[in-house]
């Protein structure tokens, strides 16, 4: 193998791709306790906005299975379960202190029969082929080593007919109001991780690592790979975000 085959991005260095793993757990295991309040600081809200069109874009049903990958503390499971009403959501992430927070409101909402939490990673997803009738990944993909492979993951796990989903900063098409964005983003969200979660290092990865991921027909191009059909995507924001749809037909 090359060099450039065995290394990868964590923001805008260069490591090993074994490492990006556990340093992504790092960053997240730092900033579990803080997450949700850092979600409405550094959005100004606006992530409620992108997640409740995510949600209106999947119409969730009753009875659906959902596997939320880099569910995190189960923002999007929540949305799901409260629209679809009797269903079920497997929250998976990589990094259990999360989870341990998601925990703590499934059981304040009354909601933990409806809920896993599942250890896990989005490259070997521990579940058997043709499970799940759902699968989101919301803020997560771009912190995966290989997100091709992810993306392979999610068309396996999921039953014909499935429903894949996902809600990912992207790139604004307009070179000044990107200009504006990253002046934002590199000057005010370490600073706000430094006040809030007393972390300026995980958001400073954070920013960096929204620039690293592939604009949205370079995205679009990696689901159709994995096999999903009638794939699309929509624009949030004038492209700060992006949902990213495609089907296991």
């Amino acid at each position: 193998m090359t060099e450039a085959e065995n290394t990868t991005h964590f923001g805008f260095q260069t490591v090993p791709e074994a490492e990006k793993a556990s340093r992504v757990q790092g960053v997240f295991g730092s900033v579990a306790s803080k997450y949700d309040i850092m979600n409405d600081v550094m959005s100004m809200g606006i992530h409620r906005v992108w997640k409740d069109a995510m949600m209106d874009w999947l119409a969730p049903r009753s009875g659906q299975r959902l596997l939320d990958v880099a569910g995190g503390t189960g923002d999007i499971s929540f949305r799901f379960l409260k629209r679809a009403g009797q269903a079920h959501s497997t929250v998976l992430d990589l990094t259990e202190p999360m989870l341990v927070e998601g925990r703590k409101r499934a059981e304040a909402d009354q909601r933990a029969d409806q809920l896993d939490w599942v250890v896990g990673d989005a490259m070997a997803l521990p579940f058997e082929d043709n499970t799940f009738d759902v699968y989101t990944i919301s803020f997560g993909i771009r912190n995966v080593t290989k997100p091709q492979i992810a993306l392979n993951e999610a068309y396996r796990v999921l039953k014909p007919g499935g429903r894949l989903m996902v809600l990912e900063f992207s790139q604004i098409p307009n070179d000044m109001l990107q200009w504006i964005y990253d002046r934002y983003s590199f000057n005010m969200i370490p600073r706000m991780g430094k006040i809030i979660a007393n972390d300026w290092d995980s958001y400073q990865y954070l920013v960096e690592s929204i620039r690293k991921f592939p604009d949205q027909d370079t995205f679009l191009s990696m689901v159709k790979q994995a096999g999903f059909e009638n794939a699309k995507y929509r624009n949030l924001t004038m492209g700060v975000a992006c949902l990213h749809s495609g089907w296991k037909i």
